[in-house]
């Protein structure tokens, strides 16, 4: 299946969806379809949301937003996120903010098929008064510790971009694996994008295969992560990162720039070549 019909059939506007790949492997390439599809409505979420999720915001396809810190990582604001926060700028955007520790909670939560998980933090703080729809204080019945209940978080849309599917369909995730596993685990319906297709996964130590029932549509998208990098394929590119900074900080800019780089193009293959991109 194409990138294009599986964001078609598979996301719809006023869904939840997980675009998960901690550091590397981000699924750059679905998030412009998102956008080029002008999906509308959603709810992003998220650990240490980036540049991916900056343009979804700017572009007017979120209304809320489920992360744990989010920033251009060694560059510094998000500012189209800041932007929609401060100005409600395309339109106004709600958070649901957490810690790194809470997100992998409520994401295990929600990939055991629980309403949800527990932490040993937050007792002695205040945080549950503020935030009572996703954390309340629980006692523990056999110890009588407090402990921290902490809501599952169950997308009805996960989206990860991965290094190989094979010809049965299980998906192999190679490198930094972040909290990808447990978001798939977790979700209704998964989308992957990946590196290539081979005919049989050979998986090393602390690798992660998908398995093939658990995934909705795959999609061959050389380069899919870039300017994120896929162990084993490409770098990131450091460069864009900085550069981002610049484009985003002014909004005529940035939709100069989604226009030419992302609107305008077919597809993610487009862009690289555009931007002398080997994938």
């Amino acid at each position: 299946m194409s990138l294009q019909q599986a964001i078609a059939q598979y996301l719809h506007d006023g869904q939840s969806v997980a675009m998960e790949g901690f550091t590397h492997l981000i699924p750059f390439a679905a998030g412009h379809e998102i956008i080029r599809q002008q999906k509308k409505n959603l709810h992003l979420i998220r650990m240490t949301p980036d540049l991916i999720y900056d343009q979804l915001i700017g572009m007017g396809c979120a209304s809320e937003l489920t992360f744990s810190w989010g920033g251009n990582p060694g560059v510094g604001s998000l500012h189209r996120l800041r932007d929609a926060v401060e100005k409600q700028w395309p339109q106004p955007l709600t958070l649901h903010e957490h810690s790194h520790a809470e997100m992998a909670v409520a994401y295990q939560a929600g990939a055991s098929g629980m309403p949800c998980g527990f932490m040993k933090g937050y007792p002695a703080t205040q945080l549950a008064e503020v935030n009572p729809a996703q954390i309340q204080p629980q006692q523990c019945p056999f110890t009588g510790q407090w402990l921290s209940a902490i809501a599952a978080i169950k997308p009805d849309v996960t989206i990860l971009h991965a290094q190989q599917a094979d010809a049965d369909g299980n998906v192999l995730i190679r490198g930094i694996v972040g909290a990808a596993r447990e978001a798939a685990l977790a979700a209704k319906t998964v989308i992957v994008t990946v590196e290539q297709q081979v005919e049989k996964i050979d998986a090393d130590m602390n690798a992660i295969v998908l398995p093939r029932w658990l995934i909705a549509a795959i999609a061959v998208v050389p380069g899919g992560a870039y300017p994120s990098y896929a162990q084993g394929h490409y770098p990131r590119d450091n460069a864009f990162y900085l550069a981002w900074d610049e484009i985003a900080r002014d909004r005529e800019k940035f939709l100069s720039w989604m226009q030419s780089h992302v609107l305008a193009l077919r597809d993610h293959a487009e862009l690289l070549q555009r931007l002398q991109v080997a994938a």
